[in-house]
């Protein structure tokens, strides 16, 4: 063997192994440059460098000597007390291993509440089954989707006390423009999404701008006809829009508020407004017609009142159904599925619910009739006419 020769390639081998950093495939290196070799472990270069000198004087290497009586005794003696010690080791573990069972704590009780828990879970019914055929449904990503939702439904807040930075208008006119709004988008046959987001870009764009009460009206049709362009297939000219105005404005101001608008809100449109969330809500009450109808009557008459505002999209969906469940069942009415895909309790809605209730009350009464209008035609099955639930207004929040 040529000894000098082999000590020069590995000494090569070595040298060209650490410049390459000790490198593994899909692993952090970091922890391995600079760390030290483990003499115990095996390397490719131990099994195939046929050029290492085995005649190495390093017992490691296992030094070459011939058999004698006394060599092969003292190799004898060494098995023996090596696997003695093995024999003692594996004896120690299994004693460990007793002792540590009998000392570990019982957490069979804890297990027991998991398991619980999850078959809590698991007898849920799942309100996405009758779905799983239909592509527009996306049940396999439904879930993330209201994920996202509700991680971004603060962007469509605004501040509750906006108003008082208005100089000409109030909360009565905001009112005003609302009911008549949703007049407007009942005769125009609207989508329900289009209502909630006009009045969503309305709130945004006057928490950020000022407007004199003369221009109220041109940011009121201006936010429907943005809404229409995001959410309608068919969308109003504007033309229909300054006859519904009764001509007060010109094409030119419509447009000129389109682009005032847009910009002001950075042309951000894609917010989940309450609608989103009431879709998925009333799957998860597993909703007929009825409930259905009258949810949205009160969640439209929320809308027309200022001080739900500072209620989040998401919980205005919640008690609007809540609200509407207690009623048509004349008592409290709030499944566990509905807790679970809402992720509000009674006690969190109730608040929010009493508020309602109130709303429903009043909504034949006074100047402001025009979502209890809507509601009590055939086409929305006289929803308005539904007895509102009074007794929740006797409840300890």
């Amino acid at each position: 063997m040529d000894v000098v020769g082999g000590s020069e390639q590995g000494m090569m081998q070595s040298k060209t192994s650490r410049e390459m950093g000790n490198r593994r495939a899909l692993r952090d290196i970091k922890n391995l440059l600079g760390a030290q070799r483990n003499p115990y472990v095996v390397t490719k270069k131990g099994l195939t460098d046929s050029k290492i000198n085995l005649d190495d004087q390093n017992p490691a290497l296992g030094a070459r000597r011939p058999i004698t009586r006394r060599f092969a005794a003292t190799l004898a003696n060494q098995s023996q007390a090596q696997y003695q010690d093995s024999k003692e080791n594996y004896q120690q573990i299994g004693n460990d291993r007793e002792h540590a069972a009998a000392i570990q704590p019982d957490d069979s009780s804890d297990l027991e509440e998991v398991e619980m828990e999850e078959s809590v879970v698991d007898s849920m019914p799942d309100i996405d089954s009758c779905d799983h055929d239909d592509p527009l449904a996306v049940v396999d990503y439904v879930d993330d989707i209201y994920r996202l939702y509700r991680k971004t439904e603060d962007e469509s807040c605004v501040d509750p006390n906006y108003m008082s930075k208005q100089f000409d208008i109030n909360e009565k006119m905001r009112a005003i423009l609302i009911d008549w709004l949703i007049e407007v988008h009942y005769k125009f046959e609207l989508m329900e999404e289009t209502l909630f987001l006009t009045i969503n870009i309305i709130d945004r764009f006057l928490e950020s701008e000022t407007v004199v009460r003369k221009k109220l009206q041109l940011v009121g049709i201006t936010a429907l006809f943005l809404a229409c362009k995001y959410e309608e297939v068919s969308v109003p000219v504007v033309e229909d829009l300054i006859l519904i105005s009764d001509k007060a404005y010109t094409r030119t101001e419509v447009l000129e508020m389109e682009k005032l608008i847009a910009g002001t809100l950075h042309f951000n449109m894609s917010i989940p407004t309450p609608c989103v969330f009431m879709k998925r809500f009333l799957k998860a009450a597993e909703s007929d017609r009825k409930l259905e109808l009258l949810s949205y009557f009160i969640i439209e008459l929320s809308l027309v009142e200022y001080k739900m505002l500072k209620f989040c999209p998401s919980l205005l969906a919640a008690a609007a159904i809540y609200t509407a469940q207690c009623a048509l069942k004349g008592q409290e009415e709030w499944t566990k599925t509905c807790e679970l895909h809402t992720a509000y309790s009674k006690s969190q809605l109730l608040e929010c619910s009493m508020l309602m209730v109130d709303f429903h009350l009043k909504a034949a009464t006074g100047k402001l009739t025009g979502v209890h209008r809507k509601y009590s035609t055939f086409k929305y099955g006289c929803a308005a006419r539904t007895e509102a639930a009074i007794f929740l207004l006797g409840t300890n929040p």
